[in-house]
């Protein structure tokens, strides 16, 4: 596998993103969009991998596991030089809020503030095999809703960043988030991505504050059809699968 090429702001758009309102989004409505994280040039490289047949541990058709339609593969260690500086650079970000998402949902397991702290205790606990993926979808491609959920060791947050361009390179394939809400109907959200727009999105559940208290809410998570063309994107998972 070629090694994507690190971009030397990468580092600095993330240093320089507000993590104040990020997290009142998160914490709002269980997602939030980071504009523009990844350039052009880069979200091409990373499309072009997908081709290839080497630093890959797996690809996954959809329609053989009623996943829905379309694929991915997951990378293998050592992951692309960019995909590891992505998942090292937004993790510790991302933990203070899983802390603090925890804390109000009565949740004992704390995060540690490096994500190489984190995928050693993933590790120990034989979760052991790198989740980061691609997944690609052509026309009358869809993800079903569906949770990231590995193992024992599950962090709460995960991130995906559009990889091509909507009008240009496909159409549709919108971004779906669904809440559900206890003993009510379900909340939808379609986020709305350029390329190179990441999101950041809950798991599994998330806390929100009631009449009567914190309460857990599940979330999910998918793909809406493609009408035409093809939709390559960068899923950022953190912890790793049994």
């Amino acid at each position: 596998m070629i090694m994507t090429s690190i971009s030397p702001s990468l580092a600095q758009r993330l240093h320089d993103s507000d993590w104040g309102a990020i997290t009142e989004q998160l914490n709002a409505t269980g997602s939030a969009r980071l504009p523009g994280l990844l350039e052009a040039g880069a979200c091409e490289a990373i499309s072009t991998l997908y081709a290839q047949q080497n630093g890959f541990r797996s690809r996954v058709v959809m329609t053989k596991h009623g996943f829905g339609r379309g694929e991915y593969k997951y990378f293998s260690y050592p992951l692309p030089a960019l995909v590891q500086q992505l998942r090292t650079l937004c993790y510790p970000h991302l933990a203070h809020v899983a802390n603090a998402w925890h804390a109000q949902l009565g949740i004992n397991t704390t995060f540690p503030d490096t994500l190489d702290s984190f995928l050693a205790r993933c590790h120990a606990a034989e979760q052991r095999r790198p989740t980061p993926l691609l997944l690609q979808y052509g026309p009358g491609d869809y993800n079903c809703l569906h949770q990231d959920l590995y193992g024992e060791h599950v962090f709460p947050l995960q991130v995906a960043i559009l990889l091509s361009e909507p009008g240009r390179d496909f159409s549709g394939g919108e971004f779906v988030l669904t809440e559900q809400r206890p003993r009510m109907q379900s909340r939808v959200e379609v986020v709305p991505l350029r390329q190179g727009d990441a999101v950041i999105f809950a798991v599994n559940h998330r806390p929100v504050s009631g009449t009567r208290g914190t309460y857990r809410v599940a979330m999910r998570h998918g793909v809406s059809p493609i009408r035409d063309g093809q939709r390559h994107t960068l899923g950022i998972i953190f912890h790793d699968a049994q």
